[in-house]
């Protein structure tokens, strides 16, 4: 038995890893799972998930259909999933409290930090990337408007629903499955990320509350926005995640020139998040405070990069 678990709780360490990771704008859980020798099975196992196999494996409590939703649950790598998905919840749920907290007490040194990830992770990209035809040129200026524009005005114009946060969230978790490319900075690029990490919050202090006799009450409206998070990460899954690996394979170097160029367009949004919360505007004190979070963020992608180096090797 202890043979057959440690595998899993292996995997589940580096689901820790991987959420951790993503739970940071600008460093990526893919990075991560490239780092830890897990990148082409997750993408195997999750290109593996369709409709039907997700159908079967809900039908399991159905009289006679156990076999079948076993067999798809094998399909589809289940335990690796399980494990891998329980260690990345676990990670989200402790860094997104702790990120929550430096948002409310330090905003500008997080996004400055949050900036010097974005920066660095941009540089590290650009090494895959090309701009030697037109269609590549044009891809990339289509992703950096796209993420510059997105970063300046998404707050306003994305009302925080239900459907929105669904869509968000498909989007959101496709990135987070590429090496590179940060979900949590689409996130922030569509003004979501306060957003959900507040939300997200909320719906754990409302489960602790229950266990100490708290109402129901505080956990309906933050878990809607959850439901609504996670079923959009699910549509993601089955749907943008596979555009995105298409894409890749079909037209590899001007998807790697949109996506490098998403990144670089991105650096507009923790500016402007950092911004709304100077009351003085951008003194030569915010500058520093936020240049030296910066620095810091930089130091960390270089940590990683040098490690992916080393076992590139």
């Amino acid at each position: 038995m202890a043979r057959r678990l440690r595998p899993l709780l292996v995997v589940y360490l580096k689901g820790v890893c991987m959420g951790a990771a993503d739970a940071v704008p600008g460093v990526s859980g893919g990075t991560i799972a490239l780092i830890t020798g897990i990148y082409e099975r997750l993408i195997a196992a999750i290109t593996a998930v369709t409709p039907e196999r997700i159908a079967q494996v809900l039908a399991a409590p159905l009289p006679g259909r156990r076999d079948d939703a076993r067999s798809a649950f094998l399909a589809v790598d289940g335990p690796f999933l399980l494990a891998l998905g329980g260690g990345i919840l676990t990670a989200v749920l402790v860094v997104t409290r702790v990120l929550h907290v430096a948002l409310e007490s330090t905003p500008v040194r997080t996004f400055g930090f949050f900036f010097g990830l974005i920066a660095a992770s941009a540089v590290v990209l650009a090494k895959q990337a090309s701009l030697d035809t037109p269609g590549r040129i044009g891809a990339a200026l289509v992703g950096f408007f796209l993420a510059f524009l997105s970063a300046g005005r998404a707050a306003a114009a994305l009302p925080s629903s239900p459907l929105v946060t669904v869509g968000v969230g498909a989007v959101a978790i496709s990135a987070m499955v590429l090496p590179g490319i940060s979900g949590s900075l689409i996130l922030v690029i569509l003004g979501q990320y306060e957003f959900l990490v507040g939300r997200l919050t909320a719906f754990v202090d409302g489960l602790l509350g229950l266990l100490v006799g708290g109402g129901v009450g505080r956990i309906v409206d933050p878990a809607t926005t959850v439901i609504a998070f996670l079923v959009g990460a699910v549509v993601g899954l089955v749907t943008v995640a596979h555009a995105v690996r298409w894409a890749l394979v079909r037209y590899r170097y001007a998807t790697l020139a949109f996506l490098v160029s998403l990144v670089v367009g991105g650096l507009r949004a923790p500016v402007v998040k950092a911004g709304e919360n100077l009351s003085a505007g951008w003194t030569t004190g915010a500058l520093a405070t936020f240049g030296l979070a910066a620095v810091v963020g930089v130091g960390a992608v270089a940590v990683l990069e040098h490690y992916t180096d080393s076992i590139a090797i």
